[in-house]
């Protein structure tokens, strides 16, 4: 059996889940990666996305996050997550809702800068999106 570590889950409103995992796997903004026992320190952004988190029981649960920032240290895996949810409780249309607007956010951005952030957070959504689908 592999070796567990402590995981928490953080939304700014309250502790979602603490418990002993095996692994998590974190939609990084660099892109996904895979906490395990032992894994070197590190904090970083997390996009919108689905987290994989594998409990000592076993069972993988899937979480859907929209942004926020993971935390690697000595102690274990510390998401702090803007929005945090089951995956099979997300609300579609609302998602759906986020995307058309951030649709419009391009199509309404001014500058090359504004639009290539406006496409990135877009992206990122669809991305999401995608992964709830599959």
């Amino acid at each position: 059996m592999a070796d567990s570590f402590q995981f928490e889950l953080v939304s700014p409103e309250k502790l979602l889940m603490s418990e002993a995992v095996t692994a998590v796997s974190v939609p990084g903004s660099e892109g996904f990666f895979t906490v395990m026992a032992n894994h070197a320190p590190v904090m970083t952004t997390i996009k919108p996305g689905i987290v994989l988190v594998t409990p000592e029981s076993g069972a993988e649960q899937r979480i859907f996050v929209r942004g926020g920032f993971a935390d690697v240290n000595e102690n274990g895996l510390t998401l702090l997550a803007e929005h945090a949810e089951p995956a099979d409780q997300v609300d579609m249309a609302a998602l759906d809702q986020s995307i058309k607007n951030a649709e419009e956010d391009v199509a309404d951005a001014e500058g090359a800068e504004a639009k290539s952030k406006a496409q990135h957070a877009l992206d990122q959504l669809r991305e999401a999106r995608a992964g709830l689908a599959g």
